[in-house]
């Protein structure tokens, strides 16, 4: 075994990724070779550690510094400074990681403090292209104890009593869905790794993939113990070029180690896990609809019951789990179903993976125990609401979800919370919005995604949402009257009670959320013709202050259709009929003279 005096590690994830960090880390062994240290330090490629707002990452241990925002041109002095020198390179390090005299722990950095990282637990800290690394952390313990100490029925009673519920949206107990499909009696069943992950702005299920592929793996090795399979299939989109390498790494590995196959540990249970691509159709979440999928069928929901468990792929017993709730496995088998249940609250067990994005400091992958509030994620974890801005709402469950306002920010965060407050956990999509985002916009645009990703196969679902998208587009148009809004409001709770599947029924719910706490936004939008947060361009128009208009002309150069007129050093006029609202000549006027007001103003 080589040993290493430092270790550097390199956030892998998708997003650093996209920001040149392979290159990154090849730039470091390159140097580290110049200096003829190459052999002293190691260099090892991670998963997403979570802050991605501050990506390309760079951790060096064993001082666990912070470097952020990393670029190649930084690598030489970095490497000479910190590794030849011994020094830290304090430009490039992340401030709130020093101390007067110390470098501060990640864990009571406030970001990571308030965190509790179970299926996270490996992300950001091991290589997921190396098997061994996933081994030295505990890896594949939990299937080697399965094996030799538990029956089936023991490792089912373990993550019934654990309190696990599905971590895909709809919250139901995994025990229990292990233990329907466990009592069907058949000569073939199936383990299935939901990974058709396509809520926009989330990336929980990737970060896992990318990050700890074992852990996925090894819960489905258990999952098929459990219920007596011998065949898994991970369902993943194809957009997911990374994860889909690091899965395929993976399973090989896995396999040569002995721990997928027949006999896996020379203990007499065989099982194989197999690769399908998703080619991106939201619907393909829906459990039915991914089976469909799999079998080579238009992705389409069915009607139930039969629930897979009973008849799913092929008509055969089928459990269906997301990435992140078989990611939760491993750990509750080795720490026992107290140690898991005690995390979270009465009905919530555990921690629940966040993306959190939008209006927020700090944006990335978090993981915290159920019950947190959303005051103290959004503002002790998120770091609150940039450039000053009011904090207006936050969407959960992505577009199946909807908003929460400041007035529940103390709510504690549970499957049962978040539905009472006419949200819902989703996959874990929070997307944080400020006093410029407009609500009926906001609901605008998660109608446009659902109703291009209807599988149409309802008709509530197939013209109910086109014509709620109809009315909607007329509201932010400001040509929507009250009958309109009459209208919507009776449309959505007809489509949540009519559609077929649940993608369906919960589409109109970031319609409903938004009607039931910004329903003056609307009427706004409607009697007024106006929009209170400015977002929406046909009911907003830019004009020049004279008071500050220097007539200097820069944005005269800046508009793209000759829409503003005047003469240097003089006032200039925007000619309201040709004016696009692009805005670029706001970002250009350095003595921000140009305003954006009400149409009717």
């Amino acid at each position: 075994m080589n040993l290493f005096r430092a270790q550097v590690l390199v956030c892998g994830g998708t997003g650093c990724a996209l920001e040149g960090a392979m290159d990154i880390a090849n730039s470091i062994k390159n140097e580290l070779k110049a200096h003829r240290i190459e052999n002293e330090i190691e260099v090892i490629r991670t998963g997403c550690l979570g802050l991605c707002d501050l990506g390309p990452i760079v951790i060096i241990y064993p001082e666990g510094t912070f470097y952020h925002k990393v670029n190649i041109k930084n690598i030489p002095e970095i490497v000479e400074e910190h590794l030849v020198n011994g020094r830290i390179a304090e430009k490039y390090a992340y401030y709130k990681t020093l101390d007067d005299y110390s470098i501060r722990s990640l864990k009571n950095v406030e970001f990571f403090k308030k965190q509790v990282r179970i299926a996270l637990k490996n992300c950001g800290i091991i290589d997921p292209e190396n098997i061994d690394e996933y081994i030295a952390a505990d890896g594949y313990k939990a299937l080697e104890k399965v094996l030799t100490q538990l029956t089936p029925q023991q490792v089912i009673e373990i993550i019934k009593k654990s309190g696990l519920r599905g971590r895909g949206g709809g919250g139901f107990p995994t025990g229990l869905k292990w233990e329907l499909a466990a009592k069907e009696v058949s000569d073939q069943k199936y383990i299935i790794c939901n990974a058709d992950e396509g809520d926009p702005g989330a990336f929980m299920d990737r970060s896992i993939l990318e990050g700890d592929p074992h852990s996925v793996l090894e819960a489905m090795c258990i999952g098929g113990y459990a219920i007596g399979a011998d065949t898994g299939i991970i369902y993943v989109r194809a957009e997911y070029p990374l994860a889909v390498d690091r899965l395929k790494v993976a399973i090989g590995q896995a396999r040569e180690y002995g721990l997928l196959g027949n006999n896996i540990l020379g203990l007499g249970f065989n099982f194989d896990i197999q690769i399908r691509l998703g080619a991106g159709a939201f619907v393909c979440g829906e459990e039915t609809a991914l089976i469909h999928s799999i079998e080579g069928k238009r992705g389409t929901p069915a009607a139930k019951p039969p629930y897979p468990s009973e008849s799913g792929l092929w008509d055969k017993p089928t459990v269906i789990n997301n990435v992140e709730t078989y990611a939760n496995i491993p750990q509750i088998i080795l720490n026992g179903a107290e140690w898991f249940s005690c995390i979270g609250t009465e009905k919530s067990k555990g921690t629940k993976v966040f993306a959190l994005g939008g209006k927020i400091t700090n944006t990335g992958l978090i993981e915290v125990p159920m019950g947190i509030t959303l005051k103290e994620i959004i503002y002790d974890i998120g770091g609150g609401i940039p450039n000053g801005k009011k904090f207006k709402a936050v969407q959960t469950g992505g577009p199946s979800g909807g908003c929460i306002t400041a007035d529940n920010l103390d709510v504690r965060i549970d499957y049962d919370n978040l539905v009472g407050l006419g949200s819902m956990m989703g996959s874990g999509g929070m997307i944080v919005l400020d006093e410029d985002n407009c609500m009926v916009d906001v609901a605008r645009y998660y109608l446009d995604f659902i109703k291009d990703e209807s599988c149409g196969k309802c008709t509530p679902c197939r013209v109910g949402t086109k014509r709620m998208l109809e009315i909607l587009d007329k509201i932010t148009a400001g040509i929507g009257t009250m009958e309109d809004l009459e209208r919507l409001e009776k449309l959505a709770k007809q489509i949540k009670t009519a559609s077929l599947c649940g993608l369906g029924q919960t589409a109109p719910n970031p319609v409903l959320s938004t009607l039931k706490y910004f329903r003056d936004e609307y009427i706004a939008h409607v009697v007024d013709k106006k929009c209170p947060a400015g977002a929406c361009t046909a009911l907003v128009q830019y004009s020049i202050n004279h008071d500050k208009c220097k007539g200097c002309s820069l944005c005269v150069r800046q508009c793209p259709v000759n829409a503003i007129s005047g003469m240097i050093r003089r006032k200039y006029t925007i000619d309201q009929g040709r004016c696009i609202k692009c805005s670029a000549c706001v970002s250009k006027c350095p003595f921000k003279a140009i305003e954006k007001g009400s149409i009717s103003a």
